[in-house]
């Protein structure tokens, strides 16, 4: 189905925007992003600007459509890893019921944002959107 099909194209763009602007925001703003590198990762402030450019490159992955199946397990793997060693352990120990609350508002952005990209996966075929028009 054809509007089927215009409809998802429509999300992943959004989802690319959303994605480039996290990106930008990780190369401007590097030193409010280096509290949330846990300890034990080396590179420090780097880490902001690593993912930074993962978050750039599925973002133009998705707008090009290519390496889309690639770039979509990239970037669930990526907040997989966002969930278990910073959104968690935030959640854990908040000290603060509102610190708390945000924490899981994050775990929760960030597996539905995990969960759309798995879904952009597997809809790709040879690393490009599947555009065929049956259902």
């Amino acid at each position: 189905m054809k509007h089927y099909h215009i409809i998802s194209r429509i999300a992943i763009y959004l989802l690319a925007v959303v994605l480039f602007i996290f990106g930008i925001f990780h190369f401007r703003y590097p030193e409010d992003l280096l509290v949330y590198v846990p300890d034990f990762l080396p590179l420090g402030i780097k880490w902001a600007y690593i993912v930074g450019g993962a978050f750039i490159v599925v973002s133009i992955s998705y707008l090009t459509n290519q390496y889309v199946k690639i770039s979509s397990y990239v970037l669930f793997v990526l907040l997989i890893f966002f969930i278990l060693t910073i959104h968690w352990p935030n959640y854990r120990n908040a000290g603060t019921a509102e610190m708390r609350q945000f924490a899981l508002l994050n775990i929760l952005k960030d597996t539905a944002i995990a969960a759309f990209a798995l879904h952009i996966a597997a809809s790709a075929y040879h690393q490009h959107f599947n555009l065929d028009n049956s259902d």
